[in-house]
This record gives structure tokens, C-alpha cells and sequence, in this order.
């Protein structure tokens, strides 16, 4: 999934409409306040950066997901008019993978967002697994063994238990991880996090201690030693 933060309809949709017709999943943003949600739900693959937006600045969306533990190694392409040479080291040094400015044309902007699918990959098969107080999740695969032994997980019961390991220690609600992980349009109550609690431990068997309740707040992601 390829992410696009854009503030010119016609120049989004048109970029869009290219990538997804060469069989490229790929979502647009008008402002960096959607593009932050989103990227709450889900980390992208890759992302495309304006740099003259009108809430956030290309370069600091870019400071920030660079900063981050979990898109620090997304592959970033900047597409803007601002066609200086002083402007391209200042986004290559500052993070970006590659640039291109505007006008552009649209075969080469697919053929150089493979280049960063590609890239994002081999980052990923490094860095992909998720592992503690043996659990090990692999993200990329879909696939989920608890001390060695493979568990099978519905969709909504992977998403979560990846959400929770991502970030071990912190507490969330019932309603941020609807959020997180049903996304803002889920019309289910917070019930709903319970029940996926109850069979992902059920399924995580003598490590389902690793999913803490924490009394009158929600869930954390707590790993018993190995």
C-alpha cells in the first residue's frame, strides 16, 4: 500500500488513478491530518510526500516518520514543484529515498514507485519479525507460532495481537484499539475488543498472560519470560 499526501485534487487523483491501474494499491490524503490517522491504522508501504501542504510541511511529516520506531525505514518519495538543487539535498539528506518534481511523467513515477515496493520489501525481511515471551508474528507473512508451534489467527485477532506487540508496556482503551484497529468507521461497540481478547488468549494458550488487562482503562501487551 502505497500512501499519497497531496493538497491538489486533480494532481492526487490523477497520480492515483495511474498507480492503481498498474496494479498498485494506493490511497490519497488532502493534508496531513488524514494521512496521520491513517497511518494509525495502518503503516504503509511506501509513502509520496508533497512538500507545500496546508497543515504540515512535506519535510516534517517526513522529520516524523522518520523519528518514528514504526515508520523509520518506509521508503519516502518526495513529489513537488520546488526544483532547486538546494531543495533536493535538503529532503535526500533529510530522509528521502528518492525525488521527483512536478511536472512528471506518470510511467516513470510507477516504475520508481516499484523501486521503493521493492526496497520497503527487503527492509522489511530483515526487520520484519515481531518476537516476545515466545510469541514470534511476522506481519509481511501472516503468520503467528507461540513456542514454536504454529496458531492460526483470524484477520481482526492478528491486527490486534500486532498492534499490542508493537508497542509492549503501553495501555490502551477499548476505544483506541477500535480505532487502531477496526478503523473509524467501525459501528461495533467496545465489546467487540473483549471478545477478540477472549479467543486470541484462548489461542495463545500458556502465553495468554502476555495480554494484560489492565482494570478500568483496556489492554496491554505485557511478555512473561521465555
Amino acid at each position: 500500500m502505497i500512501y499519497y499526501v497531496e493538497d491538489d485534487d486533480n494532481i492526487r487523483g490523477l497520480t492515483l488513478y495511474a498507480l492503481r491501474q498498474q496494479g498498485i494499491e494506493a490511497e490519497g490524503f488532502s493534508c496531513d491530518s488524514e494521512f496521520k490517522a491513517a497511518v494509525a491504522r495502518r503503516v504503509p508501504d511506501a509513502v509520496l510526500l508533497d512538500i507545500m501542504l496546508p497543515d504540515t510541511d512535506g519535510l516534517e511529516i517526513m522529520r516524523r516518520l522518520r523519528a518514528s520506531t514504526e515508520t523509520a525505514t518506509v521508503p519516502i518519495m518526495m513529489l513537488t514543484a520546488k526544483d532547486t538543487e538546494l531543495d533536493k539535498v535538503v529532503a535526500l539528506d533529510g530522509g528521502a529515498d528518492d525525488y521527483l518534481t512536478k511536472p512528471f511523467s506518470l510511467m516513470e513515477l510507477t516504475s520508481r514507485c516499484r523501486a521503493l515496493l521493492r526496497r520497503g520489501g527487503m527492509s522489511r525481511q530483515v526487520s520484519d519479525l515481531l518476537s516476545a515471551g515466545g510469541i514470534v508474528l511476522s506481519p509481511s507473512c501472516r503468520t503467528c507460532s507461540v513456542d514454536g508451534k504454529d496458531v492460526k489467527l483470524t484477520l481482526r485477532e492478528f491486527d490486534l495481537l500486532e498492534y499490542l506487540m508493537k508497542k509492549p508496556g503501553v495501555v490502551f482503551t477499548r476505544e483506541a484499539l477500535l480505532r487502531s484497529v477496526w478503523g473509524w468507521d467501525f459501528d461495533g461497540g467496545s465489546r467487540t475488543v473483549d471478545v477478540h481478547v477472549q479467543t486470541l488468549r484462548q489461542k495463545l494458550g500458556e502465553r495468554s498472560s502476555s495480554i494484560e488487562t489492565v482494570r478500568g482503562v483496556g489492554y496491554r501487551f505485557a511478555a512473561q519470560d521465555a
